[in-house]
């Protein structure tokens, strides 16, 4: 099958017009900006994994609201098993940095009530990142009416993925933003594998259709992702400095013009790694003597109760930029999926 005819097949499938998806940025998906992605037939996207159940229905009666019945996905994390580790290096370590923590809050929403909201809201697209659903979670996101979609990083978690029932594996590359996905946490840096050889590793291995993630800045990235195997685009860095997409100033002035070396991977805001920019706050936790970042969820508590509290040298918000952050354009979303399909298209055979 052609890379056009792959492209067609899918759009036709998921209901879009052209197979561009936003990629669910966890604090950065409002409905507005899924909407413009919608508007442009793509499909708008929300990562809900800090969200409450009654967040996940408001969020999806506001983004149908905007968009009608348009297609939309709904992205959970798996949850890592549960840890009991001790903190006090890694909170020592902030308070050096000029901080003052906030008192701890409670642990959040679980999984298991986040999972019944997203099914209540029947997205198009029920995603996962961290790991995989059990086969009773996949039965029950089928039975919703709705897709999944698998987050993968390797060749071996996109095999396990479709023998677990996953309608589409999301193949993210190492230039992608935000966290790896890593299913063993433990791996992340030892499977950075770039978006040109992955892909095409992982469409030979599968029979599900391969969205490609990471890095796909601009029409030429686009086209060469589905000329290596992938049926869509995943785009999460390209979208962020769109005014619906409402990110922090300062942020969104660090995406600007900003060079590929520029970015850097860091347990340092959660605790898992992703990829962000490098500010000062996370080149501290690199220098020697510096203790390593807390384990998944306590370093990502921490860093909010900071916040909370006396931030120090703490940023923020978590800067996240993908390598290919340089070409975000303030443009509204919907011409900046419009532009990377009409810059793809012309491309494509």
């Amino acid at each position: 099958m052609s890379a056009r005819s792959r492209a067609e097949s899918f759009c036709t499938r998921h209901g879009l017009r052209v197979p561009v998806l936003e990629a669910p940025m966890a604090g950065a998906c409002p409905p507005e900006l899924a909407a413009a992605v919608a508007a442009a037939g793509g499909m708008g996207a929300a990562g809900v994994v800090n969200d409450t159940p009654e967040a996940i229905a408001d969020w999806a009666a506001r983004f149908r609201a905007l968009a009608g019945t348009a297609p939309f996905q709904l992205n959970l994390w798996i949850p890592d098993p549960p840890a009991d580790d001790d903190v006090g290096l890694q909170t020592a370590y902030l308070d050096s940095l000029g901080g003052t923590p906030a008192p701890a809050g409670g642990p959040g929403p679980s999984f298991s009530d986040q999972l019944v909201a997203v099914l209540a809201a029947r997205p198009a697209v029920v995603s996962t990142i961290m790991g995989l659903f059990t086969a009773e979670q996949v039965a029950a996101v089928h039975g919703a009416g709705c897709a999944w979609f698998a987050t993968v990083t390797t060749r071996t978690e996109a095999i396990a993925a479709e023998r677990a029932g996953a309608d589409a594996v999301v193949v993210q590359g190492m230039e992608a933003g935000g966290h790896r996905g890593t299913t063993d946490p433990a791996d992340a840096e030892a499977v950075s594998v770039g978006l040109l050889a992955l892909v095409p590793w992982v469409a030979d291995a599968v029979g599900v259709p391969v969205v490609a993630a990471g890095a796909i800045g601009d029409g030429r990235a686009l086209a060469a992702a589905l000329t290596l195997g992938a049926s869509a685009v995943q785009v999460g860095t390209a979208l962020l400095r769109c005014p619906e997409a409402g990110i922090d100033d300062g942020w969104s002035a660090r995406l600007d013009g900003l060079d590929p070396t520029g970015t850097t991977t860091t347990r340092a805001y959660t605790g898992r790694l992703a990829r962000g920019i490098a500010t000062d706050y996370v080149r501290a936790w690199t220098v020697p003597g510096a203790p390593a970042p807390a384990p998944y969820p306590h370093q990502r508590r921490l860093v909010a109760r900071y916040r909370a509290g006396e931030p120090g040298a703490v940023d923020r918000v978590n800067h996240w930029a993908g390598q290919a952050a340089g070409r975000a354009t303030t443009d509204p979303a919907s011409e900046v999926v419009a532009r990377l399909w009409r810059e793809a298209d012309a491309l494509l055979p």
